[in-house]
């Protein structure tokens, strides 16, 4: 993966990364950054309903677009997401349950972005703001705006956007923008 790849890892990560302030953080839990100097513990990893879906990644950073195909299989108990190359060759798995996250790499790609920040983008655009509310660090504000998600810090400014479009009856993520980390994801659907 590309120097565009290893940031679109970090702007996940990022995005996750927080304070783990609240009473209901637990080591175990993942952390990401949400801007540089800032983390966060990532919500836990139950959602309801179950998200099952195919996605083809494209990220720009810096004028490089990088793809990953990525399976994301989500229920009650745990999250787990699937990184592929272009042609199919799995590249990492993430599980993230109540034990942890635990990951496989199948290839060393050395600029591959930690799954716990490619995890943290997937949660912050598909966990309902309930989940991510007592982990965000004190002054941070996540909200839902008609068809977008904005995550703002502490002085307003927006870290991260998201936009929605309803697809077969639900609202899905179909960008990510990332304005510390300056990266831009947008999300394909496959399979339908």
């Amino acid at each position: 993966m590309t120097h565009f790849g290893r940031a679109v890892a970090l702007a996940a990560a990022l995005l996750l990364a927080g304070c783990s302030h609240s009473n209901n953080s637990d080591s175990t839990r993942p952390q990401a950054w949400l801007q540089p100097g800032t983390k966060v513990t990532l919500p836990p990893p139950g959602i309801a309903p179950a998200v099952n879906s195919q996605q083809l990644l494209t990220g720009s950073f810096n004028g490089q677009t990088q793809s990953l195909l990525v399976m994301l299989n989500a229920d009650a108990h745990k999250v787990t997401l699937a990184g592929l190359s272009s042609v199919g060759i799995r590249l990492f798995l993430a599980t993230y349950d109540d034990t942890g996250i635990h990951t496989e790499q199948s290839i060393i790609v050395p600029q591959l972005p930690p799954a716990s920040q490619v995890l943290a983008d997937v949660m912050l655009s598909h966990w309902p703001l309930s989940a991510w509310q007592p982990q965000l660090p004190t002054g941070w504000t996540l909200k839902d705006k008609g068809d977008r998600r904005e995550l703002r810090n502490p002085r307003g400014a927006l870290v991260t956007e998201i936009v929605y479009l309803q697809r077969n009856g639900k609202r899905e993520p179909i960008s990510i923008e990332q304005h510390v980390f300056k990266y831009h994801i947008t999300i394909q659907y496959l399979g339908d």
